[in-house]
């Protein structure tokens, strides 16, 4: 860690961040010379720092506050170690960091933390997730009373359709492409392909697959970051918001993984198209946990206006293969390649707490050999099937009184979680329409 700035004089400063539960980046801004010092001992910040509202407010009553006087955790590096921030003017280096007890044990109300958990049980049992996210994102002029595609610094001109997969929206953008791919190279982020989505100025940009969980993670939360800062020094907004725009549908964050065993084969692969047992386990696991993780994949008031019938995200709980319109697919492919693909989460999700819902409750039904519903074939919007949470509040309350997180989740991030969407569900309801976009719009 301390090479990269030696390798890189011209950064003065650094900026040391953690994830909260909300996927917000928080923490301090470091003069480089001090550096050395936060690389060896760590720093600190209030527990409550990873707990607190869209707004960056305390959580009323949360005992991390008042009750425990507000104490401090330890935040030390994560083995990502440092890495440009290109969005910003001048060199400056992002050094991310997870929490910890006083007495060197993690913080289990760390989102970070909670993923690792769940990664480590895989590893005791000899196996491996691999995993690869698709993160759909708007870009959004934001300057006026009302939100519109951005003109194209190529034409000056606003398309106003959705163009799926359409070469000239990639092209109309590719000046601000191009800084992105560059700034994924120098972040070390596996940006793959990008294509022009269904929405109003909507992209995908898909991550590479990777069989380090807590990686694929890390990716998914810095290029968020990256896409958001990015966009703003080209003079537009980016947003992960699930849904800007009612017309249009919303932003998703598809998730695909497999297993692998000690000798580094898939163990979904049967040679042919269905897949083995272990993948119909998996698959049962995460449909059993689907309604109560919901919150996990669905985390703010606007996430619910995405999971609504006919708009390309699912909303029953189901399985099919190469079906769309099912909650997991499992896409065809080369055999050797057989993996899920868990299409439920918004791109308004902390990745971190989404991998480790889908993780944690695929080990569930590898562990108890669940098996899964017959798959569906056709259209699952027009079929009688059990149905994903419709309203925030009703994923509040599932998530709170389940009893299957309490396989892969801490309970104290559950609490903490549940304080938090309370206290969100609250103001929330105060807001008009308009000042909840404004809200959503930079901030998830």
């Amino acid at each position: 860690m301390k090479d990269y700035l030696r390798k890189h004089p011209d950064v003065r400063t650094i900026r040391v961040a953690a994830v909260d539960l909300n996927g917000q980046a928080r923490g301090k801004r470091v003069p480089a010379r001090f550096a050395e010092k936060v690389v060896k001992d760590g720093t600190r910040f209030p527990f409550s720092v990873l707990n607190l509202d869209i707004w960056g407010e305390d959580i009323d009553d949360s005992p991390l506050v008042f009750e425990q006087g507000d104490a401090d955790g330890v935040l030390k590096p994560t083995e990502r170690g440092f890495m440009p921030m290109p969005w910003l003017e001048a060199p400056t280096a992002l050094l991310p960091i997870w929490m910890f007890r006083e007495n060197g044990t993690p913080y289990e109300g760390d989102p970070r933390h909670a993923l690792n958990a769940v990664v480590q049980r895989y590893k005791a049992k000899g196996l491996t997730p691999v995993c690869a996210m698709e993160l759909e994102f708007f870009l959004i002029d934001d300057s006026g009373k009302t939100m519109q595609v951005p003109a194209s610094p190529r034409s000056g001109k606003r398309r106003k359709a959705a163009e799926t997969l359409s070469i000239r929206a990639l092209d109309a953008f590719d000046t601000f492409f191009t800084d992105l791919y560059d700034a994924c190279e120098a972040m070390d982020i596996p940006a793959d392909t990008t294509t022009s989505e269904t929405g109003l100025g909507q992209f995908e940009v898909n991550l590479m697959h990777c069989d380090d969980p807590l990686r694929a993670a890390d990716d998914a939360w810095l290029f968020k970051m990256l896409v958001k800062g990015l966009a703003r020094r080209h003079g537009f907004a980016a947003s992960f918001m699930a849904k800007p725009y009612a017309e249009y549908s919303g932003s998703g964050l598809h998730t695909h993984f497999s297993v692998l065993d000690d000798k580094g084969d898939n163990i979904f692969d049967s040679g042919g198209p269905k897949g083995t047992a272990q993948l119909r386990h998996a698959v049962a696991g995460c449909l059993a946990a689907m309604h109560d993780s919901t919150l996990l994949f669905a985390p703010h008031f606007n996430s619910y206006e995405r999971l609504v019938p006919d708009k390309h995200a699912p909303t029953a709980i189901s399985w099919g293969y190469e079906n769309r319109t099912a909650a997991i697919r499992i896409p065809a492919g080369n055999p050797s390649a057989r993996r899920i693909e868990h299409r439920v989460a918004g791109g308004d999700v902390n990745p971190y707490l989404m991998l480790a819902a889908i993780l944690g409750a695929a080990l569930t039904g590898l562990e108890d050999e669940m098996e899964p519903p017959p798959a569906v074939t056709g259209n699952a919007y027009a079929m009688e099937l059990p149905q994903i949470p419709s309203t925030w509040e009703d994923a509040i309350d599932a998530f709170e009184h389940s009893d299957v997180l309490y396989r892969f989740l801490p309970k104290e991030l559950v609490r903490n979680l549940v304080q938090t969407k309370r206290q969100e569900l609250h103001y929330l309801a105060e807001l008009t329409p308009e000042e909840r976009v404004e809200l959503y719009l930079d901030t998830v």
